[in-house]
Order: C-alpha cells, then structure tokens, then sequence
C-alpha cells in the first residue's frame, strides 16, 4: 500500500534581530509556524537572526555588528553626566517619534532610512533574500530593515513587519511606502493610524495586537491568564477594596471559579532590565528597599538579568551582601540564561506567577494585556515615552515613585486597591490575542481587525 501523504502545515519565515530584547521578544511567541529556509536541518520552530544567522556574508555581519553595539553602548552612556546624555539625545533625536497632531503628511523619508536604503541598495541583505528565495514563504519580520532588504531584494514571497511599540517612527516605513508591497501588523489602532501618516496604504496594515506568550494565555479561551489573575487580584487586594467595589466586572469577565481563587504564593514582583543592561542599579535599590519584607517571606522578587552574564553576577553579588535566599523557591530569582530563546521560556514561566511587573516601558508594555500592572522605570529613548502614555492611558500602568522608598508606597498602592484595578483593565483594555491573529493573517485566514479594547 502507498504510504499516506505527509500532512503539510502552513508555515512561515521569522525574521527578527539581536539587538536588545523587544524584537526577539516579540517573535518569540510565533515559533510553532516557523520554517526552516532549505538547507537548514533544526526543523520547526527555527527563528531566523538577520544580524547572525548561518553563512551570513563578513560585510553584512559587520554592518550589523557596528549598529548593535553602537545602539548597547549609548543605551548604557544615558546615565553618564553631562558627556553620556548628549550623546544619548543625539541618537534619539535621529529616532525620534514626531508629534501626531496635528495630522499631517509625514511620508517624506528621513536622514535615517535613506542611510539604510543607501546600503541595502549597495547589497546589503541580498545574501538572506536569495537563501530565502529558493523556497518562498510568507515571511514575517520583528524588525524593519529585513523587510526592505525582502522589497529591495525581491523576494518572491509576502511580506509582513511587525512593529513593536505603541507607537513608531518614520524608520518603520519603506523609502516609497505608497508603492510598497510590504504588510504591517500593527499591535494596535494609533500604529495604524502613524502608519497612514507615514504613506502606507490602508489595504497593508492589519491590526493585530501585540504577539504575548501562550504558556500566558491558556489558548483562546484565556484559561491560563484567567486563573493567574484571579491569584494575582488576591494578592494585589489585600484589604479588598477593589473586590468590594468591582464584584460583579470580576464575575462577568473572569468568570465565579477565577474570581474566588485566593493567593497561592507570595506577592510576587518582577523587575527586568532592558537588554543594554542599563538601569540594573534600579533592581538593586528595589531590593535593599524590601530586603525586610523579602527576609521575612512578605515578597518574592524576580530580578531579571535577561542574558547577561554581567547583570547576574552584579545581582548576585548584591543578594549575598543582604545575605538573602535565592533561587530554588527562595524568596529571590535571579532570571538569567545566556541563550535568548531559553530566557524568554523561563520569563514567560515566571510571568504566571508575577504579580507586579516593574521595567520601563519597552515592548513589555504589551504585557499589561496579561493582566500585569506595570510599575514604569524611567524611560530611555523615544518610543518608550510613548509606551508610557499609551500604559497610562490604558490605566494600567504607573510611574515609579522613589525607589528608595519602594517600601513605604507599594504597600500604600496595595491597600487602595490601586494596582488591583489596574491589573483588570490591562486585561480589559489591551490585546491580549496577538498571537492567533498574527498567525490568521500571515497564514491566509486573514481575521479581520480585533474588536474590543478603546485604545487598541
């Protein structure tokens, strides 16, 4: 008898870049429909790096390289005086976000994408095309410069950029981006509408939400996510002045089995720093600040030192000097492996049961969709200060106050119910389903754009 036919699953290339964490970050989630380019033995779930990826030519490693570190090296200078916070404006200014109102035409290409489309017309990125081009797919990319190299280049299959911010700058947007064939997949409507303002027609941007992970979720039914924040509304409503007030939003969106679940671990908070490894100092002045209340078993703290080896031994040194317990169910986790893909799994592990998530606001703005109330770092680059207006007018986010006093006004926000409400409406208000949707576009289901949410 002939042998059944091997069942074919849609699949696509996932393109993304090391440079920080937010646009590995937010490929992360769609490993399950990635494809391997020909040649490639490592099977499903292989994330293409355009800046470091098997046989990529010297010239173009060296392109990327120089970009990288320049990008790791003034992300860490911003806490320099005088010297270090010039050269960080400099840089920000060149990336600067503009104003959206009033709106106005805001296609006209800036200094900094005809520099890139300067090299890629020179050859750069050609290499990662051809390889592609000898089996097309839909190819989806966290970044945007391997979406122009995809244009440029011809490649022969879709194109889709997923940007990772609440709001972009012009960088986004191809050179021509009225003519451009390249589809965006917006985290949410204000994307869209920079999008528009930068020159993209309509028909080529898809609202999708943001791409979170699914371990997080539980699967369309939000399973997962339901049951940790019915844990998390416990602990973060101590005297339960938000579950008095708000009892029948609880029963009606969680449902009665997650709204009575009561606290199953400590409260729980979660500091991460960015992937330059700027404002580590932060996760230490945390620390000192609740050495008491983690000492007496009061609070666990995840500090996250992503993967760098440097962060985890400044983070360890500091928890042996307050002689506190660490790791293995101790009431401090140092977050730390040297492979990406393997920080993010363990991350997303502890995201269940993170109670408080304190970072700037980068990309892991998009996680108050998971029902985490965002305590926000100061912020470093422009996009972020946009983060941090969309998380405040979600209503799920709030500037840190001293954190030398971390002590004093946590337990205050605590005892108002404060973080509590917060917790609801990031769940209520941000998306949450990015994953399924971006996977229904790219794979040819093509969802319209999500309902739900007044400032998605």
């Amino acid at each position: 008898m002939p042998k059944p036919a091997a069942k074919i699953f849609p699949a696509a290339y996932l393109v993304t870049v090391d440079m920080g964490y937010g646009h590995q970050r937010a490929i992360h989630p769609l490993r399950d429909i990635a494809a391997c380019p020909v040649g490639c033995l490592c099977g499903r779930g292989h994330v293409i790096t355009a800046n470091n990826y098997a046989g990529i030519p010297r010239r173009d490693r060296a392109r990327w390289e120089g970009s990288r570190r320049l990008y790791e090296a003034v992300s860490r200078l911003k806490g320099v005086p005088f010297v270090g916070q010039a050269v960080f404006d400099t840089m920000d200014y060149l990336q600067r976000i503009e104003p959206f109102y009033p709106r106005r035409d805001l296609s006209r290409p800036t200094l900094q994408v005809n520099s890139i489309y300067r090299l890629i017309k020179k050859g750069w990125g050609r290499h990662l095309v051809e390889t592609l081009n000898e089996k097309p797919l839909p190819l989806v990319s966290s970044f945007f410069i391997p979406a122009f190299f995809a244009e440029e280049h011809g490649y022969k299959g879709d194109i889709y950029s997923l940007c990772t911010d609440t709001d972009i700058s012009r960088a986004w947007a191809p050179l021509e981006p009225r003519k451009s064939r390249i589809n965006f997949l917006a985290p949410n409507r204000r994307v869209k509408e920079r999008l528009m303002l930068y020159g993209v027609r309509p028909e080529k941007i898809y609202v999708t939400g943001f791409p979170l992970p699914k371990e997080a979720l539980g699967g369309q039914n939000l399973s997962v996510l339901k049951q940790s924040l019915g844990c998390r509304i416990a602990n973060l409503d101590p005297e339960c002045c938000y579950r008095k007030k708000y009892e029948h939003t609880l029963n009606y969106y969680l449902g009665q089995s997650y709204r009575c679940l009561g606290a199953r671990h400590p409260l729980t908070i979660t500091f991460a720093v960015g992937g330059a490894g700027a404002q580590k100092d932060l996760g230490v002045t945390i620390l000192k600040s609740l050495h008491r209340q983690i000492d007496k078993g009061e609070i666990r703290l995840n500090l996250v030192a992503g993967a760098r080896n440097d962060v985890y031994r400044y983070y360890e040194d500091a928890v042996r000097e307050l002689h506190l317990k660490k790791r293995h169910g101790g009431s401090v986790n140092i977050i730390y492996n040297g492979d990406k893909t393997q920080y993010f799994a363990e991350f997303n592990q502890a995201i269940l049961t993170t109670d408080i998530l304190w970072t700037k606001p980068s990309e892991l703005s998009f996680y108050a969709g998971l029902g985490l109330p965002i305590i926000m770092a100061p912020t470093i680059g422009s996009q972020e200060e946009f983060n941090k207006n969309w998380l405040l007018a979600v209503g799920a986010g709030f500037e840190q106050e001293d954190p030398r006093y971390a002590h004093e006004w946590l337990f205050d926000w605590l005892r108002s119910g404060w973080l509590a409400e917060a917790a609801m409406k990031g769940f209520l208000d941000a998306p949450h389903s990015g994953v399924w949707h971006i996977a229904d576009v790219v794979l040819g289901g093509r969802r319209s754009e999500i309902e739900g949410g007044h400032l998605l």
